[in-house]
């Protein structure tokens, strides 16, 4: 059993991460900190710190969140493009930055990106972009981390739970069950692959 810090517990891809994590140990946190076990802001790193200090010796880090702003690209305002970058892209790379100080020796980090930088849609210029970018880092870093560190990117499709909420933006998309998303997380964690893009789609 591994003790598994998961990050956006709540939220729908949570759930769905969870769905591959019971067999672990499970930590969880979340920016409001609503029904998780601690508080955290991807966005800052001494939040991040105050998070892993918390904690104490983990195994594997689970991030299932990265705010992004929707709008056409000539309409996207900096601090759109801001708020998507600092959550989505920086997020996640702080937490792999801040991590290696406080993961234990072999453990794993599983980012999350997102079908449309491969599947675009409009209003999604910046969820795509910076998806791809996570991809990216992803794949690179793989090879710099010490110490038999892991990591992994889980990009997902729409999840059937969330279809109400992203479907009408989706058109032609075939959403796919959590318990299939959390197949992936589960690969990520339990198995030894590293420097992948795990995508799940219909």
């Amino acid at each position: 059993m591994k003790t598994v810090i998961l990050i956006g517990a709540q939220g729908h891809m949570g759930q769905a991460a969870m769905t591959g994590l019971k067999n672990h140990n499970v930590i969880t946190a979340s920016r409001s900190g609503t029904g998780c076990d601690h508080t955290v802001d991807i966005t800052n790193k001494a939040s991040i710190k105050a998070l892993f200090e918390k904690v104490g010796p983990f195994d594997a880090v689970v991030n299932t969140v990265g705010y992004c702003e929707y709008a056409n690209f000539s309409e996207m305002t900096d601090e759109q493009w801001d708020t998507t970058i600092q959550s989505k892209m920086v997020g996640q790379i702080n937490l792999v930055n801040v991590g290696l100080s406080y993961i234990n020796d072999g453990g794993s980090f599983t980012l999350i990106s997102g079908i449309l930088n491969v599947k675009p849609i409009p209003m999604a210029i910046a969820d795509a972009t910076t998806s791809g970018a996570i991809d990216t880092f992803v794949q690179c870093v793989a090879h710099e981390l010490p110490r038999q560190i892991r990591i992994n990117v889980v990009n997902p499709t729409v999840l059937e739970e969330a279809w109400d909420v992203y479907g009408e933006m989706m058109p032609g998309f075939q959403p796919v069950p959590g318990a299939l998303v959390g197949k992936a997380f589960e690969r990520s964690v339990d198995g030894f692959i590293t420097g992948k893009v795990i995508f799940v789609d219909a």
